[in-house]
């Protein structure tokens, strides 16, 4: 008889590809906000470290409506709308086979902040390629930032998605 439900503790913890996922959605909702990137704009030194992170998790900014420059909500969003899509896919995607074995490893960790870098770097390039500023260059640039603010805001994914299942 194979089993298919893991009793214990496990039962009540969702997936690490769900935390993940919940956590990448608090990051860019929160800090994407238009409030949020107001207020990191005008309440911290971004010559500080921790004014600069701060401002920093602001990167993949959002908003409720366009700002006339004739790209549209979708085009001004579609950096954060395509962060969380990427991540959402590379969050199932890349622990399967890692962590299937091993539950709580640091290996989610890992692969948590792996697929949010590589999330935000996908997001960064694309976007600007699909944007309206449409040059090589700038979307290379873009997606050097983008990884960036993967890299020094992913643990954040990382550390969510450690002690869920695979």
């Amino acid at each position: 008889m194979t089993v298919t439900h893991r009793p214990g503790a496990i039962g009540r913890y969702g997936s690490a590809a769900g935390t993940g996922i919940l956590a990448v959605l608090v990051l860019v909702g929160v800090c994407g906000s238009p409030m949020y990137v107001r207020w990191a704009e005008d309440n911290t030194d971004p010559n500080s470290a921790g004014g600069w992170f701060l401002q920093l998790l602001a990167w993949p900014a959002w908003r409720f409506a366009a700002d006339g420059s004739g790209q549209g909500v979708l085009g001004a969003d579609l950096r954060a709308i395509l962060l969380v899509v990427l991540a959402a896919a590379l969050l199932y995607v890349l622990p399967v086979s890692q962590v299937a074995r091993v539950q709580g490893s640091l290996s989610q960790f890992f692969s948590g902040w792996g697929a949010y870098v590589l999330a935000a770097g996908a997001a960064a390039l694309l976007s600007t390629l699909f944007g309206p500023d449409r040059s090589l260059l700038a979307a290379l640039q873009a997606a050097g930032t983008g990884a960036s603010y993967g890299f020094l805001s992913g643990w954040i994914i990382g550390t969510a998605s450690l002690g869920s299942r695979a």
